[in-house]
């Protein structure tokens, strides 16, 4: 599997498995944020671990994990974003759930998807700055901060995309 689609389940609601995919993500990326993560998120059960993901993202709209939010606030371009982003997931053969088509549940996939120089401008014009404003409204000594970190450092390393695309690792 590759990086990126590592990531995406991850920013999704947590379950009896979400430590042990958190724990495959850190050995398979290298990440020490994502290390520092995943050992965070073993220690907690998982009602524990729910409780925190929904302070940190559902009830937080300065971390809410719609990036067409963070780039574009109310404002007509994130609709525009949107009607974009369901495009191209139903092209990718991306399933929505029931969330927004620009949640991370969505758009990493997506990405992991892309030719290398789409998914390389794709990171660089929306994922890492929206992961950037995400991070920056996460409390810093959160669970979820190291996540956040450690997803913007994979993503804006600069390697090229075809490792980011492959699960290589940066840095």
């Amino acid at each position: 599997m590759e990086a990126i689609d590592l990531f995406a389940p991850l920013f999704g609601y947590p379950d009896e498995a979400y430590a042990a995919r958190a724990g495959r993500c850190a050995a398979e990326t290298g990440s020490a944020p994502i290390r520092e993560f995943a050992d965070a998120v073993a220690r907690l059960s998982t009602g524990e671990l729910q409780e925190q993901f929904i302070q940190a993202f559902d009830l937080n709209p300065a971390s809410t994990l719609e990036i067409g939010w963070h780039l574009f606030g109310e404002q007509y371009e994130r609709g525009e974003f949107m009607v974009d982003i369901r495009r191209r997931l139903r092209e990718a053969g991306v399933p929505e759930t029931g969330e927004l088509p620009d949640h991370l549940l969505h758009v990493l996939p997506l990405v992991a998807r892309l030719a290398p120089a789409d998914a390389r401008a794709f990171i660089d014009r929306f994922l890492v700055p929206a992961l950037g404003k995400i991070a920056t409204g996460l409390p810093k000594d959160g669970t979820f901060a190291p996540l956040v970190s450690g997803v913007i450092d994979v993503l804006a390393a600069g390697a090229p995309a075809e490792a980011v695309a492959a699960g290589g690792r940066h840095g």
